[in-house]
């Protein structure tokens, strides 16, 4: 079913001329380190690929002083983020804020934007909010910088968790059932909402399963909204599908080899998925060939109806009768060598390296006239 076709490692060089490259990452979302993670790995690859990169934070940006930025790329090295491995538990933004030596209420720190339109494209490595939520892509928009990855309307629909269900409903792709939920309207009582235990209680536009809670009985309830409220003001409270967890790729249009997740303790929340050795990960998926085919069909049609038209990944559940259920859809997906998306990749005898440089060829096309 997919159509896309490798490069080869040797001609990446040989194919393009060398660019610079801003890969931002960063910023204040939840998945911040998770973000940075994907931006070395990147930035990494596209230096070997021979381009000029720099790892960018787009909330801490390039120093706070007024300077001369001519020949940045060539110091590209010196001045790019230093990334360690991530943490086991999210990062405290109020920390991350203080630390920030201007202090400003501007989101992009000192020199983002002028840096990003010194680039010949913007690698986006943001994950979570303002990065998948179409806000930094609507201002690159209007301030002519060109970027990886979807448009500001694509992402901001797929970001919401509420929306896209509504996208999936109207365009007959299986999804939960559920119901949203803001502060103003928040009951604590289950036994008031349309609603059957066992549950999953969810921040509306999180990643990374941060805030999640799998409520099985009424007494659980309460307690998963506050945790859920302390990320955000609405929330997504569906039924609880118990099966296998699976992801799709899709670029371009096509879908790529699925990949199941079967972590050994739990869901696959924010340990699980960033702690080395919590989840047994098999791509391609051992399934019926039909089922293979209606998963990827799916997640074709989830990028099709939303208008994520490079690059995405949609997430499945799978009962044991063989009923799948579209969870969400990804816009900016985790890009290191052992992701999900590069893991799909490669068993089409795509390379990490040459997944990058390819995201940044169909990215391109945006852009030609």
């Amino acid at each position: 079913m997919c159509l896309i076709k490798p490069k080869h490692d040797n001609s990446i060089k040989e194919k393009r001329t060398k660019m610079n490259i801003v890969v931002l990452a960063g910023g204040l979302s939840t998945e911040r380190d998770v973000s940075f993670k994907t931006g070395s790995m990147v930035a990494k690859a596209l230096k070997e690929n021979g381009h000029k990169v720099i790892l960018l934070d787009v909330f801490m940006g390039y120093s706070d002083r007024e300077e001369d930025l001519t020949g940045i790329f060539d110091r590209a090295d010196e001045i790019s983020v230093q990334v360690s491995d991530i943490p086991t538990e999210a990062p405290d933004l109020a920390k991350v804020k203080a630390s920030r030596k201007d202090q400003s209420p501007c989101f992009f720190g000192p020199n983002v934007i002028k840096m990003c339109q010194m680039a010949d494209i913007v690698f986006m490595a943001l994950h979570g909010e303002n990065g998948e939520n179409g806000k930094i892509q609507a201002a690159f928009d209007l301030f002519g910088v060109k970027y990886t990855g979807s448009d500001y309307l694509s992402s901001a629909i797929a970001m919401n968790k509420e929306t896209s269900k509504q996208f999936f409903l109207a365009n007959g792709i299986p999804t939960p059932k559920g119901i949203s939920m803001t502060r103003a309207t928040r009951q604590d009582d289950i036994t008031k909402l349309d609603l059957t235990l066992p549950c999953v209680v969810k921040p509306c536009c999180g990643g990374s399963s941060i805030g999640v809670t799998i409520v099985r009985d009424a007494a659980e309830f309460k307690a998963a909204l506050d945790d859920a409220f302390k990320w955000e003001n609405e929330l997504v409270i569906e039924e609880f599908v118990q099966g296998r967890e699976f992801s799709v790729g899709v670029i371009e249009g096509k879908a790529l080899p699925i990949i199941e997740i079967a972590p050994k303790e739990g869901f696959y929340d924010y340990k699980n998925k960033y702690k080395a050795g919590s989840t047994v990960e098999t791509c391609p998926a051992e399934l019926p060939e039909q089922v293979t085919k209606d998963m990827q069909h799916y997640a074709e049609e989830v990028a099709r109806v939303i208008g994520l038209d490079t690059y995405s990944r949609s997430d499945f559940l799978l009962n044991d009768k063989n009923e799948m259920f579209c969870l969400e859809a990804n816009t900016l997906p985790g890009m290191t060598p052992t992701s999900l998306l590069p893991q799909e990749a490669a068993v089409i005898g795509m390379s990490f390296n040459q997944l990058c440089e390819h995201l940044i060829d169909i990215s391109l096309k945006k852009y030609e006239v």
